[in-house]
C-alpha cells in the first residue's frame, strides 16, 4: 500500500521515500508507509546473519547425508527428550496463544488498526483469506485431511468411542483440533506481534525487532542476532523439506491418474517446475503472483470439496459433519488440556510410546517451526485491518474452512475405507501421502477428474507457501532494506537446491530426518515467541497519547513531513521549521540492494 489507498491486484506499489527527487516537476513522490523507525543493523551483525545460516544448513545437510543412520538416531533421541519432558510446555504454549488472541480481539485494543487509523486494506477479503490459507496450511491439510482420520480411526484419546466400539468420530474431531482453531491461533499470535511492530511502530518485519525491546539494553544486540538466525534457519529447512515432500506427493498424484511411475527423475522434474513458477511469482510481486495463485487455490479447493460432497456419500457426510461439529465443541477444552500425563510416571523410552508424540506435540512443533515465514507473510498482507478483524480473519475463518474440508474429505475417506475392506487404510500405511488420492479414486463418475484437481492443488498450494516463505525470508536477511525481486529468485533457487540434494542423495528417509530435526528446533524457538508475545502485550499497555501520535506520524505519506529516527530505535524527532529542508534517510539508502 502506498498513500494509504486501496491498490488493485494488478498494481505493485513502488518503493518511495521522502527525500527522493520529484517525479514530475516540483511534486514529490509520496512516502512509503510505514516509515522506517527501527534500528540500523551493525555491519558485523548483518554479516553474521547472512553467513552463519547457509554454513549451518550445509553442515546439517552433509551430516544427514553422510551419516543418515546416526543423524536419525540423534534426532530421534532429541525428539524423545522433548516429548517426554516438555509435552506440557507445548500444551501450555497453545493455550497462551489462543488466550492472547481472544484477549487482543475483545479487549479495548481490538479497535487498534494495523497501520494507523487511516490505513486501508491492500487486498479484498477473498484474496486475503485465500493467501492466509494457502501460506498457512494448504499443503499440510491436503496431506493430513485424509491420512489423520484414517490413522486415528481405531485409537484416539479423550473422545468416547461410538456405540459400535469404533473411534471414527474421535478421529475426525482430533483432525479438526490439530488443524483448526488452536493451530491458527498459534500462527495468528506470532503474526499479530510482527504486524503491530511493523505497521504501527515502524520496525522492520523481523522477529528481532518484535522481541528484543523487552530485554536489558546490553543483551539486545546479541539476542537479536540469535533470534534472527533461528528464524532464518527454521524457514530455509522447513521450506526445503516441505519442497521435497511436495514433490513426492505431486508425483504420487500424477501416478494415480497416468500410471507413470514416481521416482527420483520425476521428483527432480517437479522440483524444477515448482521452482520456475515460484521464481516468476516471487519476481513479479505479491499482487500479481501470490494473490492470483491463492485465488486459484481457493476456487479449485471449493470445486474439490463440493464435488466430493455431491458425488460422494452425501447423506453420510451431512450426518457426520453435524455430529462431529457438535463433538468438537463439547470436547474442545479436554483436547486442549490433554497432556497424556501417564507417560511422566516413568522415563519415556521413545517418543513413539506417546500418543502426543505422534500427534499433538508433533503438529504443534510443526506449526511453531513454520511460524517464522507464515506469520511474517500474514503480517505483511494484513495492513489496514483492525486487531479484532485480524484475529477473527486469521483464526475463525480458516478454522471453519478446515472443519468443512476435513468433515467432507476425511469422512468420505472413512466411508470408502469401510466399503473397500480397509483398502484406503492399507494405502495410507504404505504411503501416507497417498491417502487423498486413494479416497478420490473411489468417488463415482468424476473420480479421475478430482485426482487431477487434487494434484494441481498440491502444486499450487506448495508454490504459494514457498512464495510467501521467500518474501518473509528476504525480509529477515536484508532488513531494514527491502529485498529485491532478483534476490527473492536467488532464495527460491537456493531452497530448491537444498531439496534436490536431500532427495537425490538421501531420498525420502533423509528428507524426513531433516524435517523432524527442523520440528525439534521449534522447542527453543517457542521461548523466543513467548518472549515476543510478552513484548507485544507490554507495547499495547504502553500505548499512550505519544505512541498514538507516533503511529499516525510514521504512517503519514505526506512527503513534506520529515521524521528523523531515534538511533536507539525508540521513536523519532521532527526537525524545527528552520531545519525542515533536511530529508529523512530511507532504510539502506545508498546501499546496494540485495
Amino acid at each position: 500500500m502506498a498513500n494509504g489507498k486501496e491498490v488493485s491486484m494488478d498494481q505493485e506499489p513502488e518503493t518511495q521515500y521522502a527525500g527522493q527527487q520529484p517525479v514530475d516537476g516540483d511534486e514529490k513522490p509520496p512516502v512509503e508507509v510505514p516509515r522506517f523507525m527501527g534500528r540500523q543493523i551493525p555491519s558485523l551483525d548483518r554479516l553474521l546473519i547472512m553467513i552463519i545460516p547457509p554454513v549451518l544448513i550445509v553442515a546439517a545437510v552433509i551430516w544427514v547425508i553422510v551419516d543418515s543412520g546416526g543423524a536419525a538416531e540423534a534426532i530421534a533421541t532429541m525428539r524423545t527428550f522433548v516429548t517426554g519432558e516438555f509435552t506440557w510446555l507445548f500444551v501450555v504454549y497453545s493455550l497462551i496463544a489462543l488466550g492472547v488472541c481472544i484477549w487482543a480481539a475483545f479487549s479495548k485494543f481490538g479497535k487498534v488498526r494495523l497501520g494507523g487509523p487511516k490505513a486501508k486494506p491492500l487486498h479484498g477479503r477473498f484474496a486475503w483469506y485465500s493467501m492466509l490459507f494457502a501460506c498457512g496450511q494448504g499443503i499440510g491439510l491436503i496431506f493430513w485431511s485424509v491420512a489423520e482420520p484414517i490413522m486415528l480411526r481405531d485409537e484416539n484419546p479423550v473422545i468416547p468411542p461410538t456405540p459400535t466400539g469404533t473411534g471414527e468420530e474421535g478421529a475426525i474431531v482430533w483432525t479438526y483440533f490439530h488443524w483448526g482453531l488452536t493451530a491458527w491461533a498459534m500462527y495468528c499470535v506470532v503474526a499479530l506481534c510482527l504486524a503491530y511492530s511493523h505497521h504501527n511502530l515502524g520496525k522492520t518485519l523481523t522477529f528481532r525487532e518484535a522481541t528484543v525491546d523487552i530485554l536489558p539494553k546490553k543483551t539486545q544486540r546479541p539476542a537479536g542476532v540469535v533470534v534472527e538466525l533461528l528464524a532464518i534457519i527454521a524457514t530455509v529447512l522447513g521450506l526445503a523439506t516441505s519442497f521435497g515432500f511436495a514433490a513426492m506427493q505431486f508425483s504420487s498424484g500424477v501416478t494415480s491418474f497416468t500410471g507413470i511411475e514416481s521416482g527420483p527423475v520425476m521428483w527432480l522434474i517437479v522440483i524444477g517446475a515448482f521452482a520456475v513458477v515460484t521464481g516468476i511469482s516471487a519476481y513479479i510481486g505479491i499482487n500479481k503472483g501470490m494473490a492470483r495463485l491463492s485465488g486459484l487455490n481457493s476456487i479449485l479447493s471449493i470445486v474439490l470439496v463440493v464435488a466430493v460432497f455431491i458425488f460422494g456419500p452425501t447423506l453420510y457426510l451431512i450426518s457426520t459433519t453435524t455430529q462431529t461439529f457438535g463433538s468438537f465443541g463439547q470436547n474442545f477444552l479436554s483436547m486442549s488440556f490433554f497432556t497424556d500425563f501417564q507417560i511422566t510416571a516413568a522415563s519415556l523410552d521413545t517418543w513413539q510410546d506417546s500418543w502426543n508424540g505422534w500427534w499433538t506435540v508433533f503438529i504443534w512443533c510443526w506449526v511453531i517451526a513454520f511460524s517464522p515465514f507464515v506469520a511474517g507473510f500474514v503480517a505483511r498482507i494484513s495492513r489496514g485491518r483492525t486487531i479484532r478483524e485480524f484475529v477473527i480473519g486469521v483464526t475463525v475463518m480458516p478454522s471453519i474452512i478446515v472443519m468443512v474440508w476435513v468433515g467432507i474429505l476425511g469422512a468420505a475417506a472413512i466411508y470408502y475405507d469401510d466399503q473397500t475392506d480397509r483398502s484406503i487404510s492399507d494405502q495410507v500405511a504404505a504411503d501416507t501421502s497417498s491417502g487423498l488420492f486413494a479416497m478420490l479414486e473411489q468417488v463415482p463418475i468424476i473420480g479421475t477428474i478430482l485426482l487431477v484437481i487434487a494434484t494441481i492443488l498440491v502444486a499450487t498450494y506448495y508454490i504459494t507457501s514457498l512464495d510467501s516463505g521467500t518474501y518473509a525470508l528476504g525480509e529477515f536477511v536484508t532488513a531494514p532494506r527491502k529485498s529485491s525481486p532478483f534476490f527473492r529468485v536467488i532464495l527460491v533457487i537456493s531452497i530448491g537446491t537444498v531439496a534436490t540434494v536431500l532427495l537425490t542423495l538421501g531420498g525420502e528417509a533423509v528428507v524426513d530426518t531433516v524435517q523432524t530435526g527442523t520440528i525439534i528446533g521449534a522447542f527453543p524457538f517457542s521461548f523466543v515467541i513467548l518472549l515476543m508475545i510478552a513484548n507485544f502485550i507490554r507495547r499495547l499497555h504502553k500505548r499512550n497519547k505519544q505512541i498514538r501520535k507516533m503511529e499516525r506520524a510514521i504512517n503519514d505519506p505526506d512527503p513534506e513531513r520529515v521524521l528523523i529516527p531515534d538511533p536507539e530505535g525508540e521513536g523519532f524527532v521532527e526537525p524545527s521549521a528552520e531545519g525542515a529542508t533536511v530529508a529523512s534517510r530511507a532504510p539502506g539508502q545508498g546501499d546496494t540492494d540485495s
